[in-house]
């Protein structure tokens, strides 16, 4: 099947993708407390859900 593309106007010129800008400083600092404050409780949360879960099955027994 022959399509007939003449009419139609040429597409437009490419152009590369928007760049999302760099972080501020402050924005950066906010980040790495972030990162920090869930690398601790990556560590700190499971013991404390132990702690917790024997002291209910302490109070239960």
């Amino acid at each position: 099947m022959f399509v007939d593309f003449r009419d139609q106007p040429p597409p437009p010129p490419w152009q590369p993708p928007r760049r999302r800008p760099r972080l501020t400083a402050r924005q950066e600092k906010t980040l790495a407390a972030i990162i920090g404050v869930n690398v601790v409780l990556l560590l700190v949360a499971p013991i404390g859900g132990a702690t917790l879960i024997g002291a209910l099955a302490l109070l239960f027994r």
